[in-house]
């Protein structure tokens, strides 16, 4: 049983070996390819569900349609390392904290949208003043792109005072449609708070293509604060833009009363909704007017108006999804909106002006003070699904109207996480796999250790039944040769005694004998279960060998040599009782069976063999018993793992040899 034990112990220690070492593999395997393989499972699924959960509160990057500014595009390279830089003069100093750079957007035949043109290394400088120097306050490189994106890349970086910015381009890109270098962005918001202090500001390049605003190019585009985006808040109720109904007159106004006075700097005012068709079925200036003039005042007349600011569309490269203004501080608690040039109208026979937009925004120390206040208009509206409420409730088509700041920090938020997603979730996937691979294996390990299992009990059980054979084979051949040789040699000496009963002394020898031999029956007998394990047994295997051919050959002429003694000390126990028994049970059958009157006896020790030789002069083997070996002896020899002959002898009789090949893990200690 203890084998058994020790060969499942040995079997499920290589078993467990075999699969630590798979599992090390495959995430060591794992560990050089992705850095979330530090991360738990469980760490990555909270990951993921974090993930999911904070893509639904985020802005969704609904994309501009029809025709409008594009960007700035520097002159086109073939070496990408020649650098080229943007500065933006702002008006006067700020406290900047945060630059978003808003990249190009092509659309590619193969990956739908993706930036065109963004630059793959760069870096932020500012300055104040007329310090060309500057300091640079962030840097960009390529692993930090996350490619291919559409949204924007948000920089937050420590607040310093400044009055100019220059973004400094290292390392260009290749456009989309020809493989040529070039600098490309569309728009470049610079935070102080929540201010986008770089709107409608001075822009210098170290290169341009086009020199001509009314093309989709142009440097001014840059911060004209038309971004290729639509606000599409995850959050919040759509609505619908306010239009009037056609024919509101040359200067049709939209009177805004903010209820107490403000001190307003800005104004947005967001365009009608785009149709939801492809194409779309109006163009994205609809209803807004050509020219518009912004005025302020206290008193609800206008008596005391102050112009705010105004705007004007040039072309169609000056209009967008939101028209942005800044303006200096003023204090005025009435807004009017006044459009000297309106839209003009026409479709199916219906003509004449209108005025129509999706929200108006003023703001007061980046609050929209404007919000929840009800407009006045002197004309009618298209109905009610066009109220004059909707161009100040703060919300779109999509939802809710988010601050400039937040939204374009969702966005580049949204892109993060999408990035990360699919590399925790193929990172999770992978596990699985590999967690499937591993159980099977498991698998395999566990059915092939159950196999040694079973194997391994019946082996046992057969080595129990064997061994149980080997003692009934032990047990019998002891008695046999130890008590059987012992009782023969006792009915000898009775014999003896019975002739000597006339000489004492010689008696008293005989009797003394019987007397040692019954004392050595009894041990034997004690020890017959155990024999070849017991202790005072055949310790000296001479002087036993001498001993019992003494007792056994009294009557009979015996020579007993030995060669080789030193080497019979490292014989183990076993073997020297087996040798022993051997031997006696050969003196028996030539006592039994040969009617000899001389035995010969050598034993041969050396590292090599051990050879054992018993040979008498008696009436030796018939032709029928020729090669024949008594079974006592050849079931002992059998027990010695040794080989045994029995040949006629030269001179008559017979001769017996037994031979003991080297082994030390059955013959010697």
């Amino acid at each position: 049983m203890r084998t058994a034990f020790f060969l499942v112990t040995i079997t499920a220690v290589v078993v467990t070996v075999i699969y630590l070492a798979a599992t090390t593999f495959h995430a060591e395997s794992a560990g050089a390819t992705s850095s979330l393989s530090k991360l738990s499972g469980q760490t990555l699924q909270q990951r993921l569900a974090t993930i999911d959960n904070s893509l639904k509160s985020l802005a969704t990057p609904s994309m501009r349609t029809g025709i409008g500014a594009v960007g700035f595009r520097s002159w086109p390279k073939r070496d990408r390392t020649k650098g080229e830089w943007i500065q933006i003069n702002l008006a006067e100093p700020a406290t900047i904290d945060q630059v978003v750079l808003v990249p190009t957007i092509w659309r590619d035949t193969a990956n739908r949208y993706r930036e065109d043109g963004f630059p793959e290394e760069f870096r932020i400088r500012v300055g104040n003043g007329v310090d060309d120097e500057g300091t640079v306050v962030a840097t960009f490189s390529a692993d930090e792109s996350h490619s291919p994106r559409v949204a924007p890349v948000v920089i937050a970086i420590h607040p310093v005072v400044a009055d100019w910015i220059r973004i400094e381009a290292s390392v260009l890109s290749p456009r989309g449609w020809d493989g040529m270098y070039v600098l490309q962005l569309s728009e470049i918001l610079i935070f102080s708070g929540i201010e986008n202090v770089a709107l409608r500001q001075e822009v210098s390049v170290s290169s341009s293509r086009e020199s001509r605003p009314a093309t989709p190019w142009h440097k001014d585009y840059l911060v004209d604060g038309f971004v290729p985006y639509l606000i599409d808040a995850s959050e919040g109720t759509k609505s619908l833009a306010y239009l009037s109904m056609v024919g509101v007159g040359d200067r049709p106004e939209i009177v805004i009363d903010l209820e107490r006075k403000q001190r307003i700097n800005r104004i947005h005012l967001h365009s009608i909704d785009q149709s939801d068709t492809v194409p779309q079925s109006v163009p994205e200036d609809f209803g807004f007017p050509r020219e518009l003039i912004i005025e302020g005042a206290n008193l609800e007349d206008f008596s005391d108006a102050i112009r705010l600011t105004d705007y004007e569309i040039l072309s169609d490269y000056h209009s967008g999804p939101i028209v942005m203004r800044r303006f200096p501080e003023a204090e005025c608690r009435y807004v009017r909106l006044v459009a000297t040039q309106p839209y003009y109208y026409s479709e199916n026979d219906l003509s004449g002006t209108r005025i129509g937009f999706a929200e108006i925004e003023i703001f007061s120390n980046g609050v929209n003070v404007a919000k929840g206040k009800t407009p006045s208009v002197e004309y009618k509206t298209s109905g009610p699904a066009r109220n004059i409420s909707a161009l100040t409730d703060g919300h779109n088509l999509f939802g809710k109207i988010l601050p400039h700041k937040q939204w374009l920090g969702e966005l580049a938020r949204r892109h993060d996480l999408e990035y990360e997603r699919p590399r925790i979730a193929g990172e999770l996937n992978e596990r699985y796999l590999r967690q499937k691979a591993n159980l099977r294996l498991l698998s395999w390990l566990v059915g092939l250790l159950g196999f040694i299992i079973v194997c391994t009990v019946l082996f046992e059980r057969t080595l129990r039944q064997r061994a149980v054979f080997q003692m009934r084979e032990q047990i019998a051949a002891d008695l046999h040769d130890e008590l059987g040789a012992n009782l023969h040699a006792i009915g000898l000496l009775g014999d003896l005694v019975q002739k000597a009963s006339d000489s004492p002394d010689r008696l008293s020898s005989l009797v003394r004998q019987i007397r040692d031999l019954t004392q050595r029956s009894g041990a034997a007998t004690r020890y017959c279960t155990n024999m070849l394990e017991s202790t005072g047994l055949f310790e000296d295997l001479v002087n036993d060998m001498r001993r019992t051919s003494a007792r056994l050959m009294a009557d009979f002429e015996h020579e007993l040599t030995f060669s080789g003694e030193e080497h019979l000390q490292d014989l183990r126990p076993r073997t020297r009782t087996g040798l022993f028994l051997f031997y006696k049970e050969c003196l028996t059958n030539i006592l039994k069976h040969s009617h000899a009157t001389r035995v010969t006896t050598e034993l041969h020790a050396i590292p090599g063999e051990l050879r054992l030789t018993v040979t008498d002069n008696g009436r030796g083997l018939s032709d029928s018993q020729t090669a024949t070996v008594p079974n006592s002896l050849r079931r002992r020899a059998r027990l010695l793992r040794a080989k045994v002959s029995v040949v006629p002898a030269p001179g008559g009789g017979t001769e017996v040899t037994l031979i003991l090949h080297p082994n030390r893990f059955t013959i010697f200690r």
